[in-house]
């Protein structure tokens, strides 16, 4: 009877760790979107520095080799079932390559516009403000969070291989944001 007792104990606390260590691994969508955005981010201010001078072509093909090895790593990552350290690292090897590539600035660039980049991050924020705050009806939420991430990956895939998007890409993906930022702003 003991025997029984301590062998149900054991499968019990078995069962108890594996589930608990299943459970530290599964897909991290806002990992993923932080990613792309920092992604998004430096890839425009690499852009930029080249067009300005305030990066030399060296600097520029340099940062965007290093950049396009993490974005190979991202894809490797997304949707898949991994654990939360994966996505720390990767977030800290883009973190330090914009880190340097802001010092590698030599000069201030200036800029009439925000860039595409600083709009997507700004209204992720505000649709997650709106998920907290419970201003955004859920269907609404989900439908704004959809389009997003359809225009973030869009223009990953504009962007990959560190080409540059054309004038006409650039304006095409602002003229979604600013869709975007006004269907939001519907619910202020």
């Amino acid at each position: 009877m003991r025997k029984n007792i301590f062998i149900t104990v054991l499968m019990l606390f078995g069962l108890s760790l594996f589930s608990g260590c299943a459970s530290m691994m599964h897909t991290w969508p806002d990992q993923e979107r932080s990613a792309e955005n920092k992604m998004i981010v430096i890839q425009e201010r690499i852009g930029d520095g080249l067009k300005t001078g305030a990066l030399s072509l060296n600097q520029s093909q340099r940062f965007l080799a290093t950049l396009q090895v993490i974005r190979t790593d991202y894809i490797e990552l997304r949707d898949k079932i991994v654990y939360q350290e994966e996505w720390n690292s990767l977030h800290r090897r883009l973190d330090m390559l914009g880190e340097d590539v802001n010092r590698a600035f030599t000069r201030t660039i200036k800029n009439e516009s925000p860039r595409n980049g600083d709009t997507i991050i700004t209204l992720q924020r505000r649709i997650d403000d709106g998920r907290i705050s419970r201003r955004l009806p859920l269907t609404e939420e989900r439908e704004f969070q959809a389009r997003l991430d359809s225009i973030r990956r869009e223009y990953l895939r504009i962007t990959e291989g560190g080409r540059p998007a054309t004038y006409e890409e650039r304006v095409d993906i602002s003229r979604r944001l600013d869709s975007l930022a006004m269907d939001i702003d519907r619910f202020r």
